[in-house]
C-alpha cells in the first residue's frame, strides 16, 4: 500500500482535502460468539483492502470490499480523500483469539476467507470435546439425560427451528461427558488455531494492508493463574512485592515489508490464542509443554521458543519457570484490555491529519444488574460464581473511556488555550521580525536563523516565567532519554535497568543537564540540540494543525504542498521516537556501556541536526508555492511557536499537542447495527444461549451468528466512516442507506453458496431488506 502522499484526484482536477481514519479495535469476550465476531473482524479487514486498493489506485474488489470502494470514492468526490487504517488490534478472550487472526492478515496480506470454514466446522462441541471425555457409548450416564432435557427446555428459539434436534443431541452428549475436569481438548485446540494460520497462510495473499512505515500492534490478554512477583516503590518501606495475575502478550510488525511469517512465527500467535481463549471450566489451562506437546507431534520447528517466552514470560524465565507457567482466559481480569492500546498511539507516525477511533466489539452488550426481592438475596453458588467469573468479566468499560475523555478534553483544552493566545502572539513576532519578512521567500539557511531569532525573543518576553518552562523542559527531556534506553534494552532484569540509569544519571549529571541547571548553560543548550525531540514533533504537530484549519477553507496546490512538507518532516522525527529505529543502542544498553557512551551513541542515532536541516529544506520548498497571506500565516505559526510552548508547556503538558487531536470511541454491538433489524442480541444471534456457549451446539446456529457478525460490522464500519467526514463532505440524504443495503445485499450473495443450513434466514433478510 503507497503511502498516499499524492493529493491531488488527478491531472487538472479539483484538489483534495488527505485524512487517515486509523482504527484501533478492541475486542471483548464472548465465548462461543467467537464466531459472531469473526464476522465482524471479517469486514474490518475488507474495508482495510478496499482502502488499500483505492489509495494505490487498484482495480475495484469484488463483494462488500467493492461497496466500501465505492464510499470511499464518494468521499473523495466530496473533497476528502479518507484512508482506512487498522493499525492496533486488542482483545480479550475470544475476541483476542479474532484479532490475532485479524492483526496476521493485516500484517501479511492473507486473506480472512480460508478462517471461515474452519470456524464454521470447528467450533464445535463435537470437536472440542477431549477424546476421554466423551462418554462411552450412548447408554453412559443415562440418570444424566434428565439434566440435558432440562437444559435443552431453556432454549429461547422458535420450536420450528430446525436446529433444535441437533442442540438437543450434542447437549445430551455433552452434559454427560467427563465432569469436575475441562471438557474441551486443549490439545486440539492449539492445533485448530495453527491450522487456520496454515489455511490462511497457503490462500490468497495480496499486499500488506497498511502503508511500508505504519506499525501495527497487536495485544493479547492472558491471566497468569499462579502470579509473578512485581516490585513497587513506596516510602515506607522503600520496596515492596506483590503478586501480578494480568498479562499482556503484544506482537509489533514495524512497517517493513512482511517476512514469511508475518507478525511472528505460527506457535507464538498459537500460543497467545490458546492462552487467551482458555475459558475457565471449558478449557484446561495453557501451559507451554502443551505447545511443545503439538509442535512435536507435527514435526514442527519453533527456533525462537526461547527468546519468546524470556520477552512474554520475563519473571518465569528469569527463574527458570517459564515452562510452569499456567496461564487462563484472558477476559478474567481485563476483558476490556484499551490500556495497552492507548500506550499503543505514542509511535504512531503521520503523513496527514489523522482521525483516531478507538472500536470496541462487544457482543453482548447490556445492562446486567440483578434485581432481587426485598429481603432476598443471591443464593450461596450464586454468590462464589459471580465473584468468581460473571461479574469481572461484566464490569463495564466506564473507568478506560472516562479516561480517554479526559485525555480529549486536555487536548480541546490545549486547542482552546492556543487559539486564545495566537493573536498575541503573532503580533510579538510581527514587532520582532517586520511585516516585510513575510514577503520574503523562505530558504533553509533563514528558516534556521528566524527560528534561533524567535526563541530568543520568546524567552526574552516570558521574563521570570520562561525559568518554569525551561525547567519542565529540561526534566522532560531527562525523562525521554532514559525511557528511550528503556525501550531500546528491551525486557531486562531489574537490577540490571537499575545499574543502567544509576550510570546514566552520572552522565547526564557530568553533562551539567542535572536538577537545577541554568536554561542558558551552553552545556544544556547543546543537550537539548542534540537530545529535544518532543520539541521538533510539537512545534510540527502546531504547524499540521494550522494546515488542516486552512485545509477547511479549501483545498489548494500551495497548501497541499505545504501539508505534505510538514507530515513527510514529522515521521522523520516520529521514526526516530521509537525504539527499532536504534539497534546498535539495544546492544549497548544490554552490553552495560558507560553512560556517556550510551548518551553519544543515541545522540548519533537521532542526528536531530540532520534532521532539522533536512525539514528546513522541506518546509523551505512547501512554504515557497503557497499565496503570500498563506504563507504569512504559517510562518506566524511556525516562528511563533517557541511562545505557545513556554506559555502552554508548564500548565498543559507536552501530551495535549503531542496527539493534537482528540480521541472518539465507537462501539459496534448488536444493539447499534439496526439497519436491518431491531432487537439486539436476542432478535438476531443464536450463540448467546447456555451463557454464550450455545453456538458450540450447532452449525446452523455458528452460520447464523457468522453472518449477522458480517452484517453487523458492515452496517457500523459504514456508520463509522461516514462519521469521518467534515460537514463540507456529507453525502447527500439517502445516499448512506443505499451504500448499507448494497453492502448488505454484497454479503448475502457472498455467503448464500456456503451457508446452506440457514436458508430461512437468507430468505428472512432478503425479505426485511426489500
Amino acid at each position: 500500500m503507497s503511502d498516499g502522499n499524492s493529493g491531488g484526484s488527478g491531472a487538472g482536477g479539483p484538489r483534495t482535502r488527505e485524512k487517515e481514519l486509523r482504527l484501533a479495535l478492541v475486542c471483548y469476550g464472548g465465548i462461543s460468539l467467537a464466531v459472531y465476531m469473526h464476522g465482524i473482524t471479517k469486514e474490518a479487514w475488507h474495508l482495510a483492502h478496499a482502502s488499500c486498493a483505492v489509495g494505490d489506485g487498484a482495480e475495484p474488489p469484488a463483494g462488500v470490499a467493492g461497496v466500501y470502494a465505492k464510499l470511499l470514492r464518494l468521499s473523495q468526490e466530496q473533497g476528502l480523500r479518507l484512508r482506512v487504517l487498522v493499525d492496533i488490534v486488542s482483545g480479550a478472550s475470544a475476541g483476542a483469539l479474532n484479532g490475532v487472526f485479524l492483526a496476521q492478515a493485516i500484517a501479511t496480506g492473507q486473506s480472512l476467507d480460508p478462517l471461515t470454514e474452519l470456524w464454521l466446522k470447528s467450533a464445535d462441541v463435537e470437536a472440542l470435546i477431549a477424546p476421554d471425555a466423551a462418554p462411552a457409548s450412548r447408554l453412559s450416564k443415562l440418570w444424566a439425560t434428565p439434566l440435558a432435557w432440562a437444559a435443552a427446555g431453556r432454549v429461547d428459539a422458535a420450536d420450528d427451528d430446525p436446529a433444535l434436534a441437533e442442540v438437543r443431541a450434542k447437549l445430551s452428549h455433552f452434559i454427560r461427558s467427563r465432569w469436575f475436569e475441562p471438557p474441551f481438548d486443549g490439545d486440539t485446540m492449539t492445533g485448530l488455531v495453527l491450522d487456520a494460520l496454515a489455511a490462511m497462510a497457503a490462500g490468497e495473499r495480496g499486499p500488506r494492508l497498511l502503508p511500508p512505515d505504519q506499525p501495527l500492534d497487536l495485544f493479547v490478554t492472558a491471566t497468569d493463574f499462579t502470579g509473578h512477583p512485581e516490585r513497587l516503590t513506596l516510602h515506607s518501606p522503600s520496596e515492596v512485592v506483590e503478586t501480578e495475575h494480568r498479562l499482556v502478550l503484544s506482537f509489533a510488525d514495524a512497517g517493513v515489508p512482511a517476512v514469511e511469517d508475518g507478525l511472528a512465527h505460527p506457535a507464538e500467535l498459537a500460543f497467545a490464542a490458546r492462552a487467551t481463549s482458555s475459558f475457565p471450566g471449558a478449557f484446561p489451562p495453557f501451559r507451554v509443554g502443551e505447545m511443545d506437546r503439538v509442535l512435536a507431534a507435527r514435526e514442527m520447528p519453533w527456533p525462537g521458543r526461547g527468546r519468546f517466552l524470556r520477552r512474554v514470560l520475563p519473571r518465569h524465565s528469569a527463574a527458570g519457570a517459564a515452562e510452569g507457567a499456567v496461564l487462563i482466559d484472558g477476559s478474567v481480569l481485563a476483558n476490556a484490555p484499551f490500556g495497552p492500546a492507548v500506550a499503543a498511539l505514542r509511535e504512531r507516525p503521520a503523513r496527514r491529519e489523522v482521525d483516531r477511533r478507538f472500536v470496541y466489539v462487544d457482543p453482548s452488550p447490556g445492562m446486567k444488574f440483578r434485581l432481587t426481592r426485598a429481603g432476598e438475596g443471591p443464593g450461596f453458588f450464586q454468590v462464589i460464581l459471580g465473584a468468581l467469573s460473571e461479574l469481572p468479566r461484566q464490569q463495564p468499560i466506564r473507568d478506560e473511556l472516562e479516561a480517554l475523555a479526559a485525555r480529549s478534553d486536555r487536548v480541546g483544552r490545549a486547542q482552546r488555550t492556543l487559539a486564545a493566545l495566537r493573536p498575541g502572539v503573532e503580533a510579538a513576532v510581527e514587532r520582532l521580525f517586520g511585516r516585510t519578512l513575510f514577503l520574503n521567500r523562505p530558504t533553509p539557511a533563514r528558516l534556521a536563523a528566524w527560528r534561533a531569532r524567535a526563541h530568543a525573543g520568546a524567552r526574552a518576553e516570558a521574563g521570570i516565567g520562561y525559568a518554569a518552562y525551561a525547567h519542565i523542559k529540561l526534566e522532560g527531556v531527562r525523562d525521554a532519554v532514559l525511557d528511550q534506553m528503556r525501550r531500546a534494552g528491551g525486557d531486562q532484569a531489574a537490577g540490571r535497568w537499575n545499574r543502567t540509569c544509576e550510570r546514566l544519571d552520572a552522565a547526564l549529571d557530568a553533562r551539567g543537564v542535572g536538577p537545577g541547571a541554568a536554561d542558558q548553560d551552553a552545556r544544556v543548550v547543546a543537550f537539548l540540540r542534540a537530545f529535544d525531540l518532543a520539541y521538533r514533533v510539537r512545534r510540527l504537530r502546531l504547524l499540521a494543525r494550522r494546515v488542516a484549519e486552512m485545509e477547511e477553507h479549501g483545498p489548494s496546490d500551495g497548501v497541499t504542498s505545504a501539508r505534505e512538507a510538514v507530515y513527510a518532516s514529522l515521521s522523520h522525527y516520529l521514526e526516530v521516537r521509537r525504539a527499532a529505529a536504534h539497534p546498535t543502542l539495544r546492544r549497548g544498553v544490554r552490553g552495560g556501556e558507560e553512560g556517556e557512551a550510551l548518551l553519544e551513541r543515541l545522540a548519533a542515532s537521532l542526528d536531530l541536526s540532520g534532521l532539522d536541516a533536512a525539514t528546513d529544506a522541506r518546509l523551505a520548498s512547501g512554504f515557497a508555492t503557497l499565496p503570500r497571506e498563506d504563507r504569512r500565516s504559517l510562518l506566524l505559526t511556525y516562528l511563533g511557536f517557541p511562545y505557545f510552548d513556554a506559555a502552554t508547556l508548564p500548565l498543559l503538558g507536552g501530551e495535549v499537542l503531542d496527539e493534537f487531536d482528540p480521541v472518539k470511541v465507537d462501539r459496534i454491538a448488536p444493539d447499534d447495527a439496526v439497519a436491518i433489524r431491531a432487537g439486539g442480541a436476542e432478535a438476531t444471534l443464536k450463540g448467546i444461549q447456555f451463557n454464550g456457549f450455545g453456538a458450540f451446539f450447532s452449525r446452523a446456529w455458528r452460520e447464523n451468528d457468522y453472518l449477522w457478525g458480517r452484517l453487523h460490522g458492515a452496517d457500523r464500519l459504514i456508520d463509522v466512516v461516514v462519521s469521518a467526514l467534515g460537514p463540507s463532505d456529507r453525502m447527500p440524504p439517502g445516499r448512506v442507506a443505499r451504500l448499507k443495503r448494497e453492502a448488505f445485499h454484497a454479503i448475502l450473495d457472498e455467503e448464500e453458496p456456503r451457508l446452506a443450513a440457514v436458508p430461512e434466514l437468507f430468505r428472512a433478510l432478503r425479505a426485511e431488506l426489500a
